[in-house]
């Protein structure tokens, strides 16, 4: 079993859970294996979002490490093939990893020494940091930040950003100044139970969830099944985070899947729709640390370098489109965002087809009808009955465990939470 040595340790940030067998930076939960999927394990074992951040005087540092991975797959150069320092939001150095044990000296930039620096590693390489030694002055570790949970599939692993420090979710991390766990599984993360419960289970003080892609094609789901399962996702994430700030990202435009019904009848937009109406449904009905990111507009055709994945510049723009949620979530005003987007769709909405269902948001979200003419819906409101008394002892709890905890300012309305150069091949794979 590798085991991650000890004198880096203090400044090694995105990596909450401990190495097992030849993975040293796993980013879900090995002792959870048995239950994760396996395309989603394979994923986690890409230690992505994983870094090193210091503070000091010390003008350069000398990192020693062990890299084992020279497949870079579909991503090529941009899965991470080098070392690079960012300080003061800029990049101040950066150099090739070799394959294997090797020695690099990284300079930390000309800047006030309580200013953190932040070490991307070169996470297609697979790599392990080893040891990290100041040069002419000191380091220690950075100052702990907000914790940032952020889950879902290929585009918040990065694909496909030229390199680990130009991915969404690291550049949204560095403006904001959060302390980011990357759950982002390319080619999977499709809303399992098993990781929302591992979510659950870290302390965090926003998450983000961003998936649905990978329900059109990778392993197809209907609309009922992406309405059901985002539901039961927030449930569980909310068990274990019932006042943080939970930031849901329907997914950014992919041109082929839009319309293109899957094998179960569900096109992307369709699919889009599910995920926003569920998070409408909930905020109107009272949770007031949630709120929704329509992904649609964010990127453009001209920002998918493939047809499907995002480059640097659709990147760029994610985070600068999720950096606005962040930083209200961060000022306790994340429910002024939720509040305009329901003031101008509705809460529930799924589009002008379903104005008049006579049911109402309360009995159903009234999505479209699937591919196959079926109207696909699920009654939210019933299956919460059974769980009324229930949730009514844990607003309790909840409210006795509030009074003794000093908790960073945010939304204070109750969150309903218990209311349950890059080398690629020649053809992209699924997300």
């Amino acid at each position: 079993m590798t085991a991650r040595p000890k004198q880096p340790e203090p400044f090694v940030r995105g990596a909450p859970y401990p190495a097992t067998g030849d993975v040293p930076y796993p980013r879900a939960d090995p002792s959870d294996l048995a239950r994760l999927p396996a395309d989603l394990w394979h994923a986690a074992t890409v230690p992505v979002g994983v870094r090193l951040e210091l503070v000091g005087d010390a003008q350069a540092v000398d990192v020693a490490y062990r890299t084992k991975n020279g497949n870079l797959g579909y991503r090529g150069d941009g899965a991470g093939v080098t070392f690079s320092v960012w300080r003061a939001g800029r990049q101040v150095a950066e150099a090739d990893a070799e394959l294997g044990d090797g020695l690099i000296r990284l300079r930390l930039g000309s800047t006030a020494p309580e200013r953190p620096a932040t070490i991307y590693l070169p996470e297609g390489m697979l790599p392990l940091v080893r040891s990290l030694t100041a040069v002419h002055g000191e380091i220690a570790p950075a100052p702990a930040r907000p914790r940032w949970l952020a889950y879902g599939d290929s585009v918040t692993q990065g694909w496909v950003a030229s390199g680990p420090a130009q991915a969404w979710a690291a550049i949204a991390a560095r403006k904001a100044a959060l302390d980011l766990v990357n759950m982002g599984y390319a080619q999977s993360g499709r809303g399992e139970i098993a990781t929302a419960e591992q979510m659950a289970a870290l302390d965090a003080e926003v998450v983000t969830i961003s998936y649905g892609s990978s329900c059109w094609d990778r392993l197809p789901h209907s609309v009922a099944m992406v309405e059901a399962g985002l539901d039961a996702f927030l449930d569980v994430v909310r068990q274990g985070h019932p006042e943080t700030a939970v930031v849901v990202i329907s997914p950014i435009l992919r041109p082929e899947a839009e319309d293109e019904p899957n094998r179960l009848g569900a096109t992307l937009g369709d699919i889009r729709t599910a995920i926003e109406s569920v998070t409408r449904w909930r905020i109107g009905e009272g949770d007031a640390n949630l709120a929704l990111l329509p992904g649609r507009e964010i990127v453009g055709e001209r920002h998918l370098v493939d047809g499907i994945y995002p480059g640097d510049e659709g990147h760029k723009r994610i985070a600068a489109a999720v950096g606005k949620y962040l930083f209200a979530s961060m000022r306790g005003t994340l429910d002024e965002l939720a509040r305009t987007d329901l003031e101008t769709v509705g809460p529930g909405a799924a589009g002008p087809d379903e104005a008049a269902d006579p049911d109402g948001p309360e009995a159903t979200l009234g999505l479209r009808r699937d591919g196959h003419g079926r109207r696909a819906t699920v009654d939210l409101a019933a299956r919460r009955q059974g769980a009324a008394a229930g949730a009514e002892q844990a607003d309790e709890v909840g409210d006795e465990v509030d009074a003794d905890a000093a908790t960073p300012r945010r939304a204070t309305a109750r969150s309903g939470a218990a209311r349950s150069s890059r080398r690629r091949s020649a053809r992209a794979p699924a997300v």
